[in-house]
């Protein structure tokens, strides 16, 4: 009749196995999603050159409209790098 039931110790080492999978599945999934630093730079900076290129005057002959939408293809290829590496384990290889 006793061997049906799980002892304290069998408890607990079934829970501590059950702890360290979690942690395991949660730290593949952080790995998957790993911080892009320069990435994350490169767009802040992107989007400071935009708000001083709106900021300036129009009068550069076409050459300010055509560096904000170069800079907005920037900021988006940028974006999309970003969202790449997250889907595709966080960096590394190309």
């Amino acid at each position: 009749m006793t061997d049906d039931i799980p002892s304290r110790r069998g408890v607990f080492r079934i829970a501590a196995a059950g702890a360290v999978a979690t942690a395991a599945v949660a730290a593949g999934a952080a790995e998957a999603q790993a911080y892009q630093g320069n990435m994350e730079r490169a767009l802040s900076s992107l989007y400071d050159a935009l708000a001083s290129l709106r900021e300036s005057t129009p009068n550069k002959g076409g050459h300010r409209e055509t560096a904000i939408r170069l800079v907005q293809q920037a900021i988006a290829e940028t974006q999309a790098g970003i969202a790449f590496a997250d889907a595709h384990g966080g960096g590394g290889a190309e």
